[in-house]
């Protein structure tokens, strides 16, 4: 569920002061204070839906007294031309908050329909990684999850990953993962970037529980999935793409991580309409 925690909180003040720092000297001149509006958010292309609960946390800051009318949820198919929100209120509350909401939605639905596209090509499990937006890290994870894929770690302290520049400094894996049991919960998993058959072999030998096979070939994570079969879960990452996971579904992994899940997607199509009251004309 995404809820409104203070990160969330700091990230939707943060939004609308961005964007209403000095006000709205536009719409404030041409509309009453209490000149009424009725807007309809609807997807302009074939989408899966993303971000419907900030709405309502976006309007507590602005306008609670706007009514907020979800015909979808979370998750759902919408093809173009679906209304996925309607709302009614003060026509400078709508307008104050329309950027403001379409920035969330569209970006958060633009990873979760890619994301559904990705995991539907393949049934390894589509992890995302930590290249995100800086400050919409929650967000872009959540959706990921709603479009079916799942969540790598949330920050650094979400489990062990010991990386080359780690094991360039310790000497070896097997001094790496000795030298972390002997500091660290035994409850926390212990992941191993590796590089090559050895490295894997040393990684499982040393008590590693996942082993990250970064920027190999098909053959390679496939040999090493194979003769090490049952002793770690493995996960391919490196520069994945969607072209490439037909061929690595049959190598033995378990997970594939895709940063362009966060990093490189597209921002869905979504739009506001609104129809105002009947202003006076000069």
């Amino acid at each position: 569920m995404l809820i409104k925690t203070p990160a969330v909180a700091e990230l939707i003040e943060l939004a609308l002061n961005e964007d209403l720092c000095g006000g709205d000297p536009t719409s404030e001149a041409l509309f009453d204070e209490n000149s009424k509006a009725r807007a309809v958010i609807k997807a302009k292309s074939d989408l899966i839906i993303c971000g419907l609960p900030l709405i309502s946390m976006v309007f507590q800051k602005v306008d609670p007294q706007v009514t907020i009318v979800l015909n979808k949820k979370d998750g759902d198919f919408c093809p173009a031309q679906t209304s996925v929100v309607e709302l009614n209120g003060r026509a400078l509350s709508i307008l104050a908050a329309e950027r403001t909401i379409l920035n969330f939605l569209q970006r958060m639905s633009g990873i979760a329909t890619r994301t559904r596209k990705t995991s539907s090509l393949t049934p390894l499990g589509i992890l995302d990684t930590r290249k995100t937006t800086p400050g919409h890290r929650i967000l872009e994870k959540y959706a990921v999850k709603i479009g079916g894929g799942r969540n790598h770690r949330l920050n650094l302290s979400g489990g062990i990953m010991i990386k080359d520049n780690h094991i360039d400094a310790f000497g070896s894996i097997t001094n790496c993962v000795k030298r972390i049991k002997s500091k660290v919960p035994h409850t926390l998993k212990i992941e191993v970037e590796v590089r090559n058959f050895d490295e894997a072999r040393e990684a499982v030998d040393a008590g590693a529980d996942i082993i990250l096979l970064d920027n190999m070939t098909t053959e390679a994570m496939k040999r090493i999935c194979n003769e090490l079969k049952g002793l770690a879960i493995f996960e391919a990452s490196g520069g994945i793409t969607e072209s490439r996971l037909a061929e690595l579904t049959d190598c033995g992994l378990d997970f594939v991580s895709m940063g362009a899940l966060t990093h490189s997607v597209t921002a869905a199509d979504l739009s506001m309409t609104i129809a105002f009251e009947t202003q006076d004309k000069l």
